[in-house]
């Protein structure tokens, strides 16, 4: 065979090769979440739909699936107290420069059924893998161990970082849904959402959306002012705490 017919026989078996994996669709039930005077909090729904050719043959275990939410960037400092004597100091810190404000971690199953230590590890999946991976914050080795968890209790604690093994839900084999729960302490601005889909331990395809935490109505505008005209938000505030003080005074008056 000349070397001119191998490679149209080549580029034949390309076309008419493996039916491509399987494929996987994630969308939100929400975009864009308003916060206004009344806001306590809410839940997004994710819906999931798996994609399969024809000719894509069946998985014996099922699928899994794992949906991990990230919040804006922002900086914190977890300070570690020691009594000395008959008060508290401060003994150490460490600084996370750009933790994301909000985790949320949804699966389908236990992470350690879903996939083993070594891949959880490399694919960041769970609260673990993401807050103790090197690049979270400087890596300090053991040392900085005992901080990365306790950023983790107190942003539990506030119900910032969260994990559930059971938040995946499989409505069919193909179809599967999540609720991703959000306090009224999740700052405002974007979330990145990703699901990743999984099947006898091997990653098989991922899918991104995104939605975004916004202030609406009077909160929007004094959050506006404040941002674009300190210097007249701060003689405002300053006007009207004063005002308040000589109503008070009015009021509480005594003859």
């Amino acid at each position: 065979m000349t070397r001119g017919a191998t490679l149209l026989v080549g580029l034949a078996l390309m076309a008419t090769g493996p039916a491509r994996a399987e494929r996987l669709v994630l969308s939100l039930s929400n975009h864009q979440v308003q916060i206004s005077s009344t806001y306590t909090g809410t839940e997004l729904t994710g819906f999931g739909v798996i994609e399969r050719d024809a000719q894509t043959a069946s998985r014996a275990g099922g699928f899994d699936v794992v949906i991990t939410v990230r919040g804006p960037r922002e900086a914190a400092t977890v300070r570690r107290k020691e009594e000395f004597g008959p008060i508290w100091l401060n003994r150490g810190q460490q600084k996370f420069v750009a933790a994301p404000a909000f985790i949320g971690v949804l699966s389908s199953h236990p992470l350690s059924e879903i996939v083993d230590d070594t891949a959880r590890r490399r694919l960041r999946l769970g609260l673990a893998a993401i807050v103790n991976a090197p690049e979270f914050t400087l890596d300090r080795g053991p040392e900085d161990e005992p901080y990365r968890a306790a950023l983790v209790r107190l942003k539990s604690r506030d119900g910032l970082y969260v994990e559930d093994e059971r938040g995946v839900g499989f409505v069919t084999d193909g179809f599967f849904r999540a609720t991703i729960p959000l306090p009224a302490t999740a700052p405002t601005g974007n979330y990145d959402v990703e699901a990743a889909l999984f099947a006898g331990g091997a990653l098989l395809a991922r899918s991104q959306s995104s939605f975004e935490l916004v202030k609406t109505g009077f909160e929007d505008r004094v959050t506006s002012a404040a941002r674009e005209r300190p210097l007249v938000y701060g003689i405002g505030t300053a006007l009207i705490s004063l005002a308040f003080g000589w109503v008070a005074s009015v009021i509480f008056r005594r003859d």
